[in-house]
């Protein structure tokens, strides 16, 4: 993990600007033995470009066989030891949306799903059911009521939801509802330690009132929750690195994370990577580091479907040049975990990492931005947390250590 405290000592201003490009779920797998994988197929004459001009390598988003969920997956880029700061899911998609959890709160990130007639899930995601079609089933759950705790309700965007409890006494360690698995039934919550016994019956109990309500909707007659989660209180970003940090994002999540180290999150129309580019345009002057964050390389990779994310990473590229107009000092391209999609489902393997810094980069001999390449650049393979002392230090804002 980056040194906070040696980082702190080390950071210098400087008038130089830093990018980092997350395409969530961009490591792959080949769909055939020696075939290319996702990001080797995909046409991308911008990003072998850059990998032409930078150095290469591949992270280990929290450590050699670990398979991370989003939010460590995210702390690590930032810096930040994933293993040392555990956040759960429910924090950061409240965070996204606003919405305050306070120091009593406890929140879990919901998933409307499907089950059939024996109470089996069939689709964990009720068919990615969009945000309008979420939001009067939000408004049902809304309505459960119960002893000694408020509830709060609210939607994020297609089948996600996040619920807050506030009251005395609440505990964050239980466990999660969610099988990660069709043909199983939603599990029940579970305390984790002595304490959170209440907090577990309380959950159970809404949870119990929500199938009820749902029982005659379709796809999404059931719900799983998951990442049950306080405020961490974690040290701030901007304090660390001195720098003034800005989010891009179209999913809550990602600007919940943001938010959570106290990045900027700024606003914009639109979903596509264009559309996010343009917004660091526009905001290019205010600040040093740019956290844009692309999301469908991820679901496509869930959803198994390989060319659909060849295709989101090539509308990433195409849109490239507009970003690469700005002329950042450093533009690291890499993801916070792989999501083949030959797996449907986050995987272990290592992150695939393309450093651009024209002014201070020792240039590799790969040519072209793949996993093949990346296993064999100049970075070679090391924690995804050392990413953002590097870029500092392309970037010209890290004094000297010592003598």
């Amino acid at each position: 993990m980056a040194d906070f405290r040696l980082m702190q000592d080390l950071a210098q201003d400087a008038k130089t600007k830093m990018v980092l490009l997350v395409l969530d779920g961009l490591g792959g797998l080949p769909q055939a033995p020696g075939g290319p994988t996702e990001l080797e197929a995909a046409a991308r004459p911008n990003l072998n470009r850059l990998a032409r001009q930078g150095t290469l390598g591949q992270s280990l988003p929290v450590g050699y066989g670990i398979t991370p969920g989003s939010g460590p997956g995210h702390l690590g880029l930032f810096g930040y030891d994933p293993l040392r700061f555990d956040i759960g899911r429910g924090v950061l998609e409240a965070f996204g949306i606003g919405l305050e959890m306070g120091e009593k709160g406890v929140a879990a990130r919901g998933n409307f799903c499907t089950v059939d007639s024996a109470g089996l899930i069939s689709d964990r995601r009720a068919g990615r059911i969009a945000t309008e079609t979420a939001r009067p089933l939000v408004e049902k759950l809304a309505t459960i009521r119960l002893p000694g705790v408020t509830t709060e309700v609210r939607p994020v965007k297609e089948y996600r939801f996040v619920v807050v409890f506030r009251g005395e006494g609440l505990s964050a360690e239980i466990s999660e509802t969610d099988p990660q698995r069709t043909g199983a039934a939603p599990l029940p919550v579970r305390a984790l330690e002595a304490q959170a016994a209440r907090t577990a019956e309380l959950f159970n109990q809404w949870i119990a009132e929500a199938q009820k309500l749902l029982a005659n909707d379709r796809p999404a007659n059931m719900i799983t929750l998951r990442g049950f989660s306080g405020d961490p209180r974690l040290p701030k970003f901007g304090d660390i690195f001195k720098v003034r940090p800005a989010c891009v994002a179209v999913y809550p999540m990602y600007r919940g994370v943001a938010k959570l180290v106290g990045m900027t999150t700024i606003a914009f129309e639109g979903d596509t990577p264009a559309d996010e580019f343009a917004a660091v345009t526009r905001s290019w002057n205010d600040y040093d580091y740019f956290f844009i964050h692309i999301k469908p390389t991820d679901s496509r990779g869930e959803d198994g479907n390989f060319e659909a994310k060849v295709k989101v990473i090539e509308a990433v590229d195409q849109a490239l040049p507009a970003l690469l107009k700005l002329a950042p000092d450093v533009l690291v391209v890499t993801c916070d975990h792989s999501t083949p999609a030959v797996m449907k489902t986050h995987s272990f393997h290592p992150c695939p990492v393309l450093l651009w810094a024209p002014a201070t980069v020792r240039a590799d001999e790969e040519t072209s931005f793949g996993e093949r390449a990346c296993m064999r650049g100049g970075l070679g393979t090391f924690a995804a947390s050392e990413i953002m002392p590097l870029m500092m230090a392309h970037a010209n804002r890290l004094a000297k250590y010592g003598a």
